[in-house]
């Protein structure tokens, strides 16, 4: 039977511009980015406009589209300035912003009325005559709230012409997408206009009648988090999703690393192109999951797509020792004849290490390092300085901008 359903776009998450630059280039259709104004994540790198523009730039490369989130619950004082912002970012090759405010919606078609909009997690979107709302307002996507399940998904598609975006990976909010006072409350920090504390994953001691709960915590599991959520991870899942119509497969994650980044991008864009090749004969490759473990930094949970959480879903107890890698280096170079790769050293790495090279298109090999020069072609035992350039023998061929890693 020929699989007639459009491919989705894979949708990346990007806090600076050497963050857009590996999302794009393992994978990622698009990527979403934040500027100095109007975003939720203040502690990301965030972009000037003219990192934008690079990063557009970049973009269009590989036939990718870069999104900028405007995403904030905008209060009097957050308001001036939008339209030359709006403006702005027009000029600049901005995509599509994503956004939750009206008013910041009504700034955004004034002033860049060519400009996409797309309604922000941040509005909670749950239900099918609330997408309907915002399809006869002229919005062409949508990003779902992470509260609701694939049949509500499917539901929604088969009612609404609208394009759906929809968290596949990442961290969850323990409140209702985002909209949390905790952190005001508890740091003066407004999580709805990009100060988020995540007050919500600190370790809490709880008291009954003004007495500390000793309630059998050993020291071995002291350790008690009382609303932190798992993390979301649809990798095994993906083709439920797909066919239940989404558009849009988004990615969590502006603050992570670089590895994150590449890593799940890296996978997902595998599922997601293996699936589509033959889709009556799909199966997940167990090597899929276990590569999104050595970017994993909690546990993972399906959240709300299948049933409501419990606490099976929430981070309690003893946490688990989940693998930790370090991205080692950043391969800028590879001579075929001597078998030496040019290595951007990124964290400590040595003679005698196992590492992993891995790169686009799920690309993978393992190897002990056995011989390692600096720069001037001289024997070392170790890269011990940051961003120290190295040459490495390599038991396989390597490409521009793969990645060594190494576990911790």
């Amino acid at each position: 039977m020929e699989h007639t359903r459009r491919k989705p776009e894979l949708l990346a998450p990007a806090g600076n511009l050497e963050k857009l630059k590996f999302a794009i280039h393992y994978g990622a259709d698009a990527v979403y980015i934040g500027g100095k104004q109007f975003g939720l994540r203040s502690n990301a790198g965030n972009f000037t406009f003219e990192e934008m523009r690079e990063g557009v730039q970049f973009a269009e490369k590989y036939g990718s589209k870069v999104y900028v989130a405007t995403n904030i619950i905008a209060h009097n004082e957050n308001l001036e300035g939008a339209h030359e912002y709006f403006k702005t970012l027009y000029d600049v090759g901005i995509h599509a912003v994503i956004v939750a405010d009206p008013a910041l919606i009504q700034a955004c078609r004034e002033a860049a009325p060519d400009l996409e909009v797309h309604i922000s997690t941040q509005a909670s979107i749950a239900n099918w005559k609330t997408a309907e709302f915002w399809k006869n307002e002229g919005i062409p996507r949508v990003v779902l709230a992470r509260e609701v399940s694939v049949d509500e998904i499917r539901e929604m598609k088969e009612k609404v012409d609208i394009e759906i975006e929809a968290f596949i990976h990442g961290a969850m909010c323990i409140s209702y997408s985002g909209r949390c006072v905790l952190s005001n409350h508890m740091t003066s920090r407004d999580a709805n206009r990009g100060g988020c504390a995540q007050s919500c994953r600190w370790k809490y001691d709880l008291f009954e009648d003004g007495t500390k709960d000793a309630t059998e915590v050993s020291d071995e599991a002291d350790e008690m988090y009382t609303m932190s959520s798992q993390d979301l991870s649809m990798v095994e899942h993906l083709p439920d999703l797909i066919e239940a119509g989404v558009d849009s497969l988004k990615i969590e994650g502006r603050m992570k690393s670089i590895h994150y980044v590449a890593t799940v991008v890296n996978v997902y864009r595998k599922i997601i192109d293996t699936y589509f090749e033959d889709p009556e004969n799909y199966q997940l490759d167990p090597a899929w999951v276990e590569e999104i473990w050595k970017a994993a930094q909690r546990n993972l949970t399906t959240a709300f797509y299948y049933h409501e959480p419990t606490h099976k879903d929430q981070l309690y107890g003893k946490p688990e020792r989940l693998p930790k890698y370090d991205f080692a280096g950043l391969v800028l170079d590879y001579d075929k004849e001597t078998q030496i790769a040019t290595i951007q050293q990124r964290n400590n790495f040595g003679v005698g290490d196992e590492v992993e090279f891995f790169g686009p298109n799920f690309s993978h090999f393992k190897q002990t390092i056995t011989e390692l020069y600096d720069d001037k072609g001289e024997p070392v035992d170790r890269a011990k300085h940051a961003m120290m350039i190295t040459k490495v023998k390599v038991d396989q061929p390597v490409e521009y901008l793969n990645m060594m890693r190494k576990q911790k």
